[in-house]
């Protein structure tokens, strides 16, 4: 299982909503670039980076920033999501220098698009699921749906999708631990790799999401308050008594997750 620090984009700082709700936010970190240098120093592999103001606006808000995070973490492999609504923007946010694009409003209202995207950028597509109580929230978790986890995934099981992000948006900033049962539930089901997201706090988070399954963990707020360091969360990724489970990434390429 894949480590994976996330970096919270708003006005080009790194800061922390909890719920998403944009009124509850916290700063942790005025220059993003430093961060992700921190963290592939730490052995991060992989940076889960959300252009909030993006998320909110369905625009882009901080591909400055994000080009920043790019050029100061090299060894690292980066994914941008947050306002990534249709093709110009994906190769746009492609052309920053980032790994993957994560899509999740447009993908979900528009399933059609989805399938461009996928056969315009095979590989380089991550779909973002985010859930409150089971069913899906768009429009940076403003807007919640009709549709659920599980029914939404039954009608993109046959697309090249590079990963799924699953988050659970009454855990995320809450640093209550995950939804380990429905983050089990969803990789049982699919045949892509399985991103968890949403209230991952201690060791005990990383090893019971490792052994659910999970292909990898974003951490976010434990990682500024000091609950988990990203040495410690991928030292209980490894198998008990095994090697790691997956290889460091290619910046240049691939969609290992």
């Amino acid at each position: 299982m894949e480590i994976l620090p996330a970096i919270d984009l708003r006005g080009g700082r790194c800061v922390r909503l909890r719920q998403g709700r944009y009124e509850d936010e916290t700063v942790f970190e005025e220059d993003p670039a430093a961060v992700a240098r921190r963290y592939q120093d730490a052995g991060a592999r992989w940076l889960h980076v959300i252009d909030l103001d993006g998320a909110r606006a369905g625009r882009p808000g901080n591909l400055d920033a994000v080009r920043r995070i790019v050029a100061a973490a090299p060894a690292a492999a980066v994914e941008v999501g947050g306002g990534i609504r249709d093709t110009e923007v994906v190769a746009q946010v492609l052309a920053a220098g980032v790994r993957r694009v994560i899509v999740g409003t447009r993908a979900v209202r528009e399933p059609q698009w989805l399938r461009e995207t996928i056969r315009e950028y095979p590989g380089r597509v991550v779909l973002g699921l985010d859930a409150r109580g089971g069913r899906l929230a768009v429009e940076g978790w403003q807007r919640e749906t009709a549709v659920t986890v599980l029914g939404f995934l039954e009608g993109v099981r046959d697309l090249p999708l590079a990963a799924i992000v699953y988050t659970d948006i009454l855990r995320d900033g809450m640093m209550s631990g995950p939804n380990v049962e429905a983050t089990a539930e969803l990789a049982r089901a699919s045949p892509f790799p399985v991103i968890a997201s949403g209230g991952v706090t201690t060791l005990e988070d990383v090893v019971r999401l490792r052994d659910a399954g999970a292909a990898g963990a974003i951490i976010g707020r434990a990682l500024y308050e000091g609950t988990l360091t990203v040495e410690a969360a991928l030292a209980a990724c490894l198998p008990a008594g095994g090697p790691p489970v997956a290889r460091a990434p290619d910046a240049r390429g691939g969609n290992d997750a």
